[in-house]
């Protein structure tokens, strides 16, 4: 009798688990009984006390976390899977496999990964236990060609002099966008459409296409014609085919029609507002931006008293006109019908450049938020503001 899709995916599951290859599961479509679970996350980690499973139940406003032994965890997950949650995605060092339950009979997909991804140190002992702190498993595999060729890697795999950073980046990157498209929970089965508005020489945009594989249809966009130039041809020599591509133009003059995915890193001053609102009209699901030069709002700010003298100091405007910039861009994406997250992106050791904000569609616009985002522009006087004025917000109450 042939197996059935659940349980060739639960097999997979228990022999990436016992195996040491498991990197992530993500349990999605969640059609249980508590409303405000929204999906469980699933790593193989290693304590002081052996080889737990760490699961993660993502609810609307908070996070809960418990670790569990590998068996133990794996008799926990199993009643999960096509029952509270009807989608499963599991990634391990070598492949991608999902699991989407429902009406009829469970479909089980699995895709190679273009890159097996292998841990820091290279060796099957890190491998076998993944460690919160001495084995990092990287998104990327250090010794891709495409690495190499952006100048970011040398033969070995190593970062070449001046790149680390660059290279940290990287992986940070592609792990944070992996997860991030797992909590979007795209809905069916055809590639992703992902747009790089102002992409640079293409590292990060090439991260996507590499880490998402053939899920996706990557195109960078960027201003420069030679670096255009430079991106296809080392895409079209790394054999990215169709998944990969770049255009030239700018955000402002790129026209956008339904997409999937928004990513805008460093477009400086408003060039992030004209993208998160070309996203938005455009439908993406997720967008993913790290803001830059935030210059808009600083001459308009009006130090309320209690800050009046510490705002005389350059630094401290500027600061706060960053504050100001990001946290209104954050309560607007919220108000536009979007789940808002603003974290650090790489340390401050790497670059100073580091907030990045993501936001994953929900639903429609939520009114309710207005009169607060409207006080807190009033309490630092900004009226004016670009996201706002793209997507219609009155910034003052008629």
């Amino acid at each position: 009798m042939p197996i059935d899709s659940r349980s060739k995916f639960l097999e997979q599951l228990r022999a990436a688990v016992n195996g040491g290859s498991l990197v992530k599961l993500t349990l999605g479509r969640y059609r249980g009984d508590d409303k405000s679970l929204r999906n469980l996350f699933i790593r193989r980690v290693e304590l002081k006390a052996g080889p737990m499973l760490a699961f993660v139940w993502r609810h609307a406003t908070r996070d809960s976390t418990k670790n569990y032994p590998p068996e133990e965890g794996l008799k926990r997950i199993e009643p999960l899977i096509g029952r509270e949650f009807l989608d499963a995605h599991l990634f391990t060092l070598t492949e991608i496999a999902q699991l989407e339950c429902g009406d009829g009979q469970p479909r089980l997909r699995q895709t190679k990964r273009p890159e097996p991804i292998k841990p820091a140190g290279g060796g099957p002992s890190e491998a076998a236990a993944p460690s919160n702190d001495r084995s990092k498993v990287y998104a990327i595999a250090a010794n891709a060609p495409w690495l190499e060729a952006l100048g970011v890697t040398g033969p070995g795999g190593s970062p070449r002099k001046g790149m680390a950073a660059k290279f940290r980046q990287i992986q940070k990157f592609a792990e944070l966008l992996i997860h991030f498209t797992e909590e979007a929970d795209f809905p069916g089965a055809k590639p992703l459409s992902v747009f790089d508005m102002g992409c640079g020489k293409g590292y990060l945009t090439f991260a996507v296409a590499a880490a998402l594989g053939d899920r996706v249809r990557v195109r960078g966009v960027e201003a420069r014609p030679d670096l255009v130039e430079f991106c296809n041809r080392v895409a079209l020599e790394q054999g990215f085919g169709a998944r990969l591509s770049f255009a030239a133009g700018t955000i402002a003059d790129t026209p956008l029609e339904e997409i999937d995915i928004l990513i805008a890193l460093h477009a400086c001053d408003t060039a992030t507002d004209d993208a998160l609102a070309k996203g938005i009209a455009a439908g993406a699901r997720l967008l993913v931006v790290a803001p830059c030069c935030q210059k808009e709002v600083r001459p308009q700010l009006i130090a309320p008293p209690v800050l009046a003298r510490p705002l005389r100091h350059g630094i401290f405007q500027e600061r706060q006109a960053e504050f100001a910039t990001d946290a209104l861009r954050a309560q607007l994406l919220e108000w536009a019908g979007y789940r808002a997250q603003a974290f650090e992106f790489v340390s401050t050791e790497h670059t100073g450049k580091n907030l990045m904000i993501a936001a994953i569609r929900k639903g429609e616009r939520d009114e309710s938020l207005a009169p607060a985002i409207r006080e807190f522009a009033a309490f630092y006087g900004i009226k004016r503001q670009a996201l706002a004025r793209q997507l219609g917000f009155e910034m003052e109450s008629g």
